[in-house]
This record gives structure tokens, C-alpha cells and sequence, in this order.
């Protein structure tokens, strides 16, 4: 009888232990865990820091390169041009020159000038000119449109339409363009569209290439002509 009394007092001490020691189980597990979720917290709230500074240093790149009013830009250029209606196609090289006048970041207003040079296979004939040069001139504007801008570079469109004049008989040697099967001189129309990619060294100086088509109507028909252009741009006037 004394031995159940003892071993029912040690259970019921026990047992009176037992929510103590769970509570203070509980509080002791508890405190790392909220000191945990504080530290999660810092973490993130740093990395958001960052993230919104780094967002911050891109937006001010590309505000300073692309909020210029003005862009002037020169370089050079080829194509594989058709000097008549049944001559083969033949490389002429160029000269560019344009200014781009910005309306906003994105949207601007271009007037471009080139020369083309080159010379034309005639073929084997009577007058000894198989290779005289040719020359044009175009005159052009039109709307350009970055649609991507990055801190570095950048990739725009560009339609451009205008003027055009040829020189195919001027070393003909007086026997004139037709003569040779080349198109008479003459002013047409002249229209490039292109896709250009720009790297930049700096906010205001930057590289680009332009690959384009470029049409014109010589001898009444029409010249569809594939090539580029490739530029140094200057870009000023800060909005």
C-alpha cells in the first residue's frame, strides 16, 4: 500500500512537471525563430536597397545617352547596286552625313546625305570601256525610332525618303550612259529602310551600323539595292 501511494505521488508530480517544461521548451525554440524571421527581413529589405539603386543607375544611364536633342553622325557605306537593265550588280561605296533632331528619348526626325561611288562592268565592246565609274547623289528624311534602349547600346528603326541624281556617263568618254546600256543621268526618287544597333563609349559618342535596303527609280524602273552603313555619333544639346 506504501509502495502504490509512493509511485502515484511521483506520477503525479510528474505529470504537474511536465506543462512546465513544454512551456519553457516552447519560449526557449521560439526566440531564434523570431530572431530568424528579423534577420530574413534585414536580408530582404538590403537586397530591395540594392535592386531599387541599381534600378536607379540604369534609368540615369540611359537618361543622360538618349535625352540629346541633337545626334550628327558621318561614317560610310556600300551596296550592291544594278547601273543597268541588264548589267550584273556592282559595289558601290559611300559617304554618310545626317543630323537626327529628337523629339523625346525615342523619337526623332533625320536628314541624311551620301555620294555613292563605283564602277560599272560593261563587257567587252567597241569603244574599249569595260569598267567606267558611277556615281549618285541622294538627299533623304524621314522618322527614327529607338525601340530598345539599354546604358550601353541601343536598337532603332529608320525609313527614310528623298531625292536622288546619277552620274553613269561622266567617264563615258562622250559616248553617253545609253550607249554603254547604263541608265541615262537623271534625278529620281531615292528611300532607305534600316535597322541600326549603337555601342556606346561614352553618353554623347557612340558607334553604329546600319544595314539597310535602299531604293531608287533610275530609267524609269526600279532598283531595290541591299547594303550598310556604318557611323561615328556625336550626340549634343541636352532636354
Amino acid at each position: 500500500m506504501d509502495s502504490f501511494r509512493r509511485i502515484a505521488f511521483l506520477l503525479a508530480l510528474a505529470a504537474s512537471a511536465v506543462p512546465a517544461v513544454v512551456a519553457q521548451s516552447e519560449s526557449s525554440s521560439s526566440v531564434p525563430a523570431q530572431e530568424q524571421t528579423a534577420a530574413q527581413s534585414g536580408q530582404l529589405s538590403v537586397q530591395a536597397r540594392i535592386r531599387a539603386r541599381r534600378a536607379q543607375r540604369r534609368a540615369t544611364a540611359i537618361h543622360d545617352a538618349y535625352s540629346q536633342k541633337y545626334e550628327a553622325y558621318v561614317g560610310s557605306g556600300t551596296i550592291r547596286f544594278v547601273p543597268g537593265p541588264d548589267r550584273q550588280r556592282s559595289s558601290m561605296y559611300a559617304w554618310n552625313v545626317g543630323v537626327t533632331r529628337y523629339l523625346n528619348e525615342r523619337l526623332g526626325v533625320t536628314v541624311d546625305g551620301r555620294g555613292y561611288f563605283g564602277t560599272a562592268y560593261v563587257g567587252l565592246n567597241a569603244y574599249g570601256l569595260t569598267r567606267p565609274s558611277i556615281s549618285e547623289y541622294n538627299v533623304m528624311a524621314g522618322p527614327t525610332y529607338r525601340f530598345y534602349v539599354q546604358p550601353k547600346y541601343a536598337i532603332s528603326g529608320r525609313v527614310l525618303a528623298g531625292y536622288g541624281h546619277n552620274n553613269f556617263s561622266e567617264d563615258a568618254n562622250g559616248y553617253g550612259a545609253k550607249t554603254l546600256k547604263l541608265y541615262p543621268d537623271g534625278s529620281t526618287y531615292a528611300a532607305s529602310v534600316s535597322v541600326s544597333a549603337e555601342y556606346n563609349l561614352t553618353p554623347s559618342l557612340a558607334l553604329r551600323l546600319s544595314p539597310e535596303y535602299f531604293f531608287t527609280g533610275y530609267g524609269s524602273t526600279s532598283q531595290a539595292s541591299r547594303g550598310f552603313t556604318g557611323s561615328i555619333v556625336y550626340r549634343f544639346g541636352k532636354q
